[in-house]
């Protein structure tokens, strides 16, 4: 794929349906909306009640992803849905939406709707909440002032933007190998009022600039279906954050870091490939290394599938590298 930058600019008019996205998460977040994405079986859970086939109000619509009458949504945000391309007419003459809304640190996050099956889908979920957590604490112990900080494969922006927020001075720049991802980035970065970059790509080759924060929330389930923001490759879908890890270590400052939150498969006998691969690239870029587990067994209804057969759980792990000045 031939990598191409596209960067943040001011709110301007030139795209009435990107503005009209931006204004209509403007209108929300004044209204005081919030909702938080759950895991897609949770969202499954939820929708399969009796009382969950049509919407009652703009959560529903939003973030529960239900059908809607037209008069469900007030003559505002029905207007900025329009405007935005953001809703489309059903045989029924219900309305079904294109994105959910989705609260996470105090910004509001335009991302695909449920269920999220299509090849280009822009996920958002649980791992965004903890991996948005996971940058706040490592940049409240080690402050930047200023810097280059890169999102790789950053999806919606939510990495990106907490980064922002808490490191004003500093460059930001959001990769991802999808366009419409980037595209939802730059019209949530615009709502929450924070410059950011954008570089569609596989690789880093596309920025110049060193790296002197690197942060990536990798797939790390096997996908049958092989979506690429889904499916992590490899090593019971390890290997794409071992890729993602080592292309930012190459470009990495002096003195730089490379904050990592994935998912480790521990097969059976306890053994954790990803560990020992990333522990290798940490000695190779001669890197100081903390690897963690955050949560010990996430996705267990995975095991029940093929690619798990000789994994006992998945751990969500978070892994940081540093680099000496």
């Amino acid at each position: 794929m031939k990598s191409a930058a596209s960067h943040y600019r001011i709110l301007s008019g030139d795209d009435v349906r990107d503005d009209a996205l931006v204004q209509l998460l403007g209108a929300l977040k004044a209204r005081g909306y919030r909702f938080v994405t759950p895991t897609p079986a949770t969202h499954g859970r939820v929708l399969s009640r009796p009382d969950r086939k049509l919407a009652k109000d703009i959560r529903d619509v939003l973030g529960w992803s239900l059908p809607f009458e037209p008069a469900v949504v007030d003559a505002e945000l029905r207007g900025w849905l329009e405007k935005g391309e953001a809703t489309e007419r059903l045989p029924s003459g219900l309305c079904r939406r294109r994105y959910r809304v989705s609260w996470c640190r105090g910004d509001l996050f335009l991302h695909s709707a449920y269920p999220t099956i299509a090849d280009d889908a822009v996920f958002f979920g649980p791992d965004s909440y903890r991996f948005a957590d996971m940058i706040a604490r490592e940049l409240a112990t080690r402050p930047m002032a200023r810097g280059h900080i890169v999102d790789v494969g950053g999806g919606a922006g939510a990495g990106g933007m907490v980064a922002a927020h808490l490191a004003p001075g500093c460059d930001v720049t959001i990769t991802d190998i999808n366009p419409a991802a980037l595209r939802l980035a730059r019209i949530n970065a615009r709502a929450a009022g924070v410059p950011i970059q954008t570089v569609l790509g596989e690789t880093l080759s596309a920025i110049e600039r060193p790296i002197d924060l690197a942060i990536a929330n990798p797939p790390y389930i096997v996908d049958p279906a092989g979506r690429e923001y889904r499916d992590g490759g490899g090593m019971h879908g390890g290997a794409i954050a071992v890729t993602m890890a080592g292309m930012a270590l190459e470009r990495l400052a002096p003195a730089g870091r490379v904050l990592l939150y994935t998912g480790s498969a521990i097969v059976d006998g306890g053994e954790d490939q990803l560990r020992m691969a990333l522990t290798e690239l940490a000695e190779r870029h001669r890197c100081s290394f903390d690897y963690r587990e955050i949560d010990p067994d996430v996705f267990g209804e995975e095991l029940d599938t093929r690619p798990y057969h000789d994994v006992e759980r998945i751990a969500v792990v978070s892994a940081i590298f540093a680099r000496s000045g």
